[in-house]
């Protein structure tokens, strides 16, 4: 697996380059944006570590314009921690958000997941009503038009797919799409949400996720 970490701190980035390296990962890194999109377009990595705050082009641009070119994972690194931060970050395009200073066991483990989760299961077509979704190709279509989704807004279609009619709690979507307590940040299934709905029921198309108040939500009719 290729990553690619890009961050102006000469130290940080020597630490993280050195841990993943040491964990079998193969590891660019660049220092700004521009170099960030270059090797992107180059070395085509697996997942994204990306700093928020860089001189010029900062990691929010640098999210957009690579969700812009593909579906790859990215994870930021940043010492804004604010909920208002993260969920800028998160809409950008970015999978992950991890507030500095971090302990790279942490950093270690959301790595995993988001490479783990990016990962094809391969061979299986689910279905739902006029929704349909690809593991292997990743191809979503509803009534047979193509719609194109970011990284977590598949995987969170994916797990309402596999639990057509079954109220998901937040608790368990948390779990399934990202893994970890996600630091308080309560909302972000909700942006979420408010991506895959938009998509799904572009031009008309009647809503099949809905929300049950106080408890999470479900894929029904």
């Amino acid at each position: 697996m290729r990553i690619l970490v890009v961050d102006d701190d000469p130290e940080i980035l020597s630490v993280v380059r050195r841990g993943l390296a040491y964990e079998g990962y193969t590891v660019d890194t660049a220092t700004d944006g521009a170099e960030a999109l270059s090797k992107s377009r180059e070395k085509e990595p697996d997942l994204v570590l990306l700093d928020v705050m860089m001189p010029g082009m900062d990691g929010i641009e640098v999210a957009r314009r690579l969700r812009q070119g593909g579906d790859v994972p990215i994870l930021m690194l940043t010492a804004k921690g604010t909920v208002a931060d993260k969920v800028a970050g998160l809409e950008s395009g970015a999978d992950d958000y991890l507030v500095k200073p971090f302990a790279f066991d942490e950093l270690l483990a959301r790595v995993k997941a988001l490479l783990r989760r990016h990962q094809p299961r391969g061979g299986e077509v689910l279905s739902f009503s006029d929704i349909s979704l690809d593991t292997t190709t990743r191809e979503v279509k509803r009534s047979n038009c193509p719609i194109e989704l970011t990284t977590q807004e598949f995987n969170l279609l994916e797990l309402f797919l596999r639990h057509p009619r079954q109220v998901l709690k937040r608790n368990v979507i948390y779990e399934r799409i990202w893994g970890y307590d996600f630091e308080g940040l309560s909302n972000v299934i909700e942006v979420y949400i408010r991506y895959l709905r938009s998509k799904l029921e572009a031009g008309g198309r009647p809503r099949l996720i809905h929300t049950v108040r106080g408890v999470g939500y479900v894929l029904r009719e």
